[in-house]
């Protein structure tokens, strides 16, 4: 008995042939929707037919009809991943599309897992945290933020006034240290006459 492939047997939708699509879909977590509902982040110029004919054509999903709609960014100081954001020169980022599809048949969310420890959480929280203290070093405004050597003299000098540290003062020597005997480095130099 052979089998029938899902373009033969649903709906006639698109005959448009996509073998490596150069395109993202994001699936969005909305737990506020119900479970016949989906919400994908896609390209500006993916229209309703074409995301419904990619979700028969790829998963076999029928779907019963698709929203769309599009969601402006808002204004920015200079552009996305600049070291030094130059003030006062405005830029709006490119606009999102967001499309919503009502299916037939009810699409769950896997849970959530507990532990993070297989996808090596705890490194990329560190490498983030590291990446984002370098990158407070470019901030424009980073001169005017106290440093941390500042922070811990002020945490000193709170901890003297309060009684908590004492003061320690370093021996200052007297004297120079003897390195051995004087020795004059330059010998017979003439030094030619200024000309006026």
């Amino acid at each position: 008995m052979s089998t029938r492939v899902a373009s033969q047997v649903g709906p006639k939708l698109g005959r448009k042939q996509i073998f490596l699509p150069n395109f993202t879909l994001t699936l969005l977590r909305t737990p506020t929707q119900p479970a016949t509902f989906a919400s994908f982040i896609v390209p500006l110029n993916l229209n309703k037919l074409d995301l419904r004919d990619y979700l028969w054509n790829a998963y076999g999903i029928s779907v019963r009809g698709v929203r769309s709609y599009i969601q402006q960014q808002k204004v920015r100081q200079d552009k996305p991943g600049a070291k030094r954001p130059k003030p006062r020169k405005w830029y709006r980022p490119r606009a999102i599309k967001k499309m919503m599809v009502e299916m037939e048949k009810p699409f769950v969310w896997p849970a959530v897992p507990e532990s993070f420890e297989d996808w090596d959480k705890s490194t990329f929280d560190a490498a983030a945290e590291g990446r984002k203290e370098e990158e407070s070093v470019y901030r424009w405004d980073a001169r005017m933020q106290a440093n941390k050597e500042r922070g811990s003299i002020a945490e000193q000098a709170k901890a003297l006034q309060s009684g908590e540290d004492s003061w320690k003062q370093t021996p200052v020597r007297d004297e120079w240290e003897d390195v051995g005997e004087a020795v004059e480095v330059e010998q017979d130099v003439q030094v030619p006459p200024v000309q006026r």
